[in-house]
């Protein structure tokens, strides 16, 4: 559902390009841990300069903000969003917290954003079989792109990374899967009525199965072939996968990346397979928390060591527009992340794998992305999803602290 937000002439008027901000907080995530005692230093739209509140002086900053008992941190990177496809407004996005999104099938473009903007890179569209998964449910135009042969797709690739694409983004769907959003139609129902819709989506999702055939699904040797012209530009490869099958292909065939935490039950075997070969997860949890595998994929690949990073699929119904506390919470209880863990896994970690020097973190020299929140953080995580100060590049886009002078 949209959300709609009115802000004051006062807020808006703090929409500005300032070239130097001083912030101080009660305690500060910079990205891997949490400080206390320190302020942050903004300069020319990256950090400055991190040191006690004591060692700065008037006049080092034109803007001086004393957040008080706030939690400072890094804006968080959304590593699995539909926003273009779905038309969600970028401005909202960035005023919940969300500074960077990587928005995975779609048009394709080149990367824009960071400076009083949402940082927006793309994968563009999805490469799928001929009347596979996601034109079987929602077309191809601006979405998918078929390819039938090991050629068409690596023209796919080259003309997707000429494009813009930081990422390559392919279907490996072949429908049915109790409780998923694409297979079981039940992708309006609200969190509060979970239990009754997931029985209802499973009778539905299995007489479904029953009765019509698998979407197709690309060939393994298609998917090598995808998987060597991506890594020939230095791009990975990002698979739609729900169930065993797809996920046995994206295996053989090498794929870096799964969009998704599978929806179905994964074998042990195949989860310690994808940890071998440093395989990388996007959580997703919040959106698939009616599959029947999700609980337990999770735990185990956490058991396993698996790379699984914040993505919350930011356009998909009952999904905030912006930050998605349930999906940290998921990430805590299911992956038994501490908080610092989860926060690293939508900040610095994440930063790290889009592969933007310092992105998602604190420190001197990294983009000036910033939010900050009232209060204690461990006991008032669903605030992040209305953060008080949203920075991004070093212009102040939301500011709800009386700090300026």
């Amino acid at each position: 559902m949209p959300i709609v937000i009115f802000f004051s002439v006062q807020v808006y008027a703090q929409e500005i390009a300032s070239t130097s901000l001083l912030l101080h907080a009660a305690q500060i995530f910079d990205g891997n841990e949490m400080r206390n005692g320190v302020s942050v230093l903004v300069k020319d739209g990256k950090i400055a300069k991190i040191a006690s509140r004591g060692s700065f002086e008037a006049g080092d900053a034109s803007i001086d903000i004393n957040l008080g008992e706030a939690t400072l941190l890094p804006g968080f990177i959304e590593l699995h969003a539909h926003l273009t496809f779905q038309k969600v407004p970028e401005d909202i996005v960035l005023r919940h917290g969300v500074t960077t999104v990587r928005d995975v099938g779609g048009p394709v473009h080149q990367p824009y954003g960071g400076d009083s903007s949402l940082r927006v890179l793309t994968s563009g569209q999805i490469i799928t079989a001929p009347h596979g998964y996601p034109i079987v449910t929602m077309g191809a135009k601006d979405l998918a792109i078929p390819v039938a042969s090991e050629a068409e797709a690596r023209e796919a690739v080259r003309r997707l990374i000429g494009e813009g694409a930081v990422v390559i983004k392919i279907a490996l769907e072949p429908g049915g899967e109790p409780g998923a959003p694409w297979s079981s139609h039940h992708d309006h129902a609200h969190h509060d009525v979970a239990h009754t819709v997931q029985a209802d989506s499973r009778h539905h999702a299995h007489t479904a199965a029953h009765h019509q055939p698998a979407w197709p699904m690309l060939s393994e040797s298609v998917v090598k072939a995808i998987v060597d012209e991506a890594h020939r530009h230095q791009r990975k490869v990002s698979a739609h996968v729900a169930e065993s099958s797809g996920v046995q292909i994206a295996l053989n065939a090498g794929v870096d990346e799964w969009a998704h935490m599978p929806c179905d039950l994964i074998p042990e075997p195949l989860l310690q397979q994808a940890r071998a070969q440093n395989v990388t997860i996007i959580s997703t949890l919040d959106t698939l928390s009616k599959c029947g595998g999700i609980a337990h994929n999770t735990t185990v690949w956490a058991e396993l060591g698996g790379e699984l990073l914040y993505g919350a699929e930011i356009a998909h119904p009952d999904i905030p527009w912006g930050i998605d506390a349930q999906e940290l919470m998921y990430l805590m209880h299911l992956a038994k992340m501490q908080l610092p863990d989860a926060l690293r896994a939508a900040t610095a970690k994440a930063g790290q794998y889009l592969g933007i020097p310092l992105l998602g973190t604190i420190q001197p020299g990294a983009p000036a992305d910033l939010i900050a929140i009232r209060g204690n953080l461990e006991q008032q995580l669903k605030r992040l999803e209305y953060p008080d100060l949203v920075i991004s590049g070093g212009r102040i886009v939301v500011n709800h602290f009386n700090a300026l002078p």
